[in-house]
């Protein structure tokens, strides 16, 4: 079969599943998602058994995109191209996920902070610190990384939340950050930084909501004391 013949095939198969995708997106397979986001990063390129075994591998769209990049370059044909889409897709996600807090909705349950939380800290390979801002009316004005760490820790006092807080002109405060393949129960040091800040934060005139820690699959809110499964995964 010549290139010209293949190439026909390819677009015919894509538009089919275009198509399907149009009239009932629910008809598609996982894999034939994923087949169609391949495409548009290698266009020219059967994707097929890419796709099916990216599913296979990682049970599902979901765990595809939430692979680290380690784990999806030892997949064949998975390159550069790819992790850059990859990336771009994860980012959209975690913007999207964002969009009713950035429009300073309510933060009335910790259940509000984890769904954004977790799109964004949720399967970095590294621990990051965020804070939540907000108001006295608990509406969302700051969502911002406060520090960057290692594989295991980051390290962050208690008058980096505090101080920023203050900058902000903030009346409310939401620690969050992650533990990248781990547990999402709090450490000890996470503990004391928590009575730390709970202490010191009404001195200076702010309310301490909670501490929210996210992993892939689940978030754990100090405050409460309570594990906020996933509810996809329920």
């Amino acid at each position: 079969m010549s290139q010209d013949d293949k190439s026909k095939l390819l677009k015919g198969h894509r538009e089919r599943l275009r198509k399907r995708l149009e009239r009932e997106p629910l008809s598609l397979a996982d894999y034939e998602v994923m087949e169609l986001l391949l495409g548009l990063a290698i266009p020219r390129r059967d994707t097929k058994l890419l796709a099916m075994e990216l599913i296979r591998r990682f049970k599902n769209i979901r765990g595809a995109l939430d692979a680290r990049p380690d784990e999806l370059v030892q997949i064949a044909g998975f390159g550069p191209g790819l992790l850059a889409l990859w990336r771009l897709t994860r980012e959209i996600m975690a913007r999207y996920s964002s969009g009713p807090l950035e429009d300073r909705e309510v933060l009335s349950t910790p259940e509000a902070v984890a769904v954004m939380a977790r799109q964004r800290l949720g399967n970095l390979p590294e621990e990051e610190s965020w804070l939540a801002l907000v108001n006295a009316q608990n509406r969302l004005i700051y969502w911002e990384r406060l520090r960057r760490g290692g594989v295991s820790s980051v390290v962050i006092q208690p008058r980096d939340v505090l101080e920023a807080a203050l900058l902000r002109k903030a009346s409310g405060i939401i620690l969050i950050h992650n533990h990248p393949g781990g547990s999402p129960y709090p450490s000890k040091s996470d503990i004391a930084l928590t009575e730390e800040i709970r202490n010191l934060a009404p001195r200076l005139g702010l309310r301490f909501l909670d501490h929210i820690i996210v992993t892939t699959g689940d978030c754990y809110s100090i405050q409460s004391n309570k594990l906020l499964r996933d509810r996809e995964e329920e």
